[in-house]
């Protein structure tokens, strides 16, 4: 991974990065990691660039090495109220506040910073380019997937486990039969058409 960001001033960066913005369904998930110089881990990438069997290694080494990580999250009731890019500036919010050191500078993947108290910049492409923020994408993936299996349980018909949430024809299709479960977010037009509120 190139690091191409220097920060002369900041002794310690933290990445950020949200998965879950286009999901029908579940909360938009957030983390923030500050790694650890002595502590080098091999093959950060982003996320969606690894099969899950690695993300689920890089996760426990990640959480294992690290100098802190902490997790934020928006839940469907705050994206309805709020809209999904405000929520999930919430749920980053949430994430930069729950580490357990400071950073001094925090690189938000992406194209905008939420509001912090201290210096942030948003890194286009940041989890292909910036180690702490890839370490962050695995860590929000790998969370909101293993809640998307555990909802699966809990609601067999809709495929959670398979589709993660995002509106595949699968999805749309169960959507229209069976109707939204409380987990849904009734803003986006999908649901909002099988609730028969569009």
């Amino acid at each position: 991974m190139k690091e191409l960001f220097i920060y002369p001033h900041a002794t310690c960066i933290a990445g950020v990065d949200e998965v879950g913005r286009g999901p029908l369904v579940g909360a938009v998930v957030t983390a923030a990691v500050i790694l650890d110089p002595k502590k080098p881990i091999i093959g950060l990438a982003d996320s969606k660039k690894l099969s899950e069997k690695r993300r689920n290694a890089l996760f426990d080494e990640i959480t294992e090495k690290a100098l802190a990580w902490s997790l934020g999250r928006a839940e469907p009731e705050e994206i309805d109220q709020l809209n999904i890019l405000h929520a999930t500036m919430l749920a980053m919010q949430r994430a930069v506040a729950g580490l357990r050191i400071t950073p001094d500078m925090v690189l938000i993947d992406g194209n905008r910073c939420p509001k912090l108290p201290m210096a942030s910049q948003a890194v286009v492409k940041g989890d292909s380019l910036v180690a702490e923020i890839s370490a962050a994408s695995i860590l929000a993936k790998v969370t909101r997937d293993r809640e998307m299996t555990e909802l699966d349980l809990s609601f067999p018909d809709y495929g959670f486990a398979q589709h993660k949430g995002y509106p595949t024809p699968f999805h749309l299709e169960k959507l229209a039969i069976l109707g939204a479960t409380e987990h849904h977010r009734r803003s986006f037009a999908p649901v909002k058409r099988a609730l028969g509120l569009a």
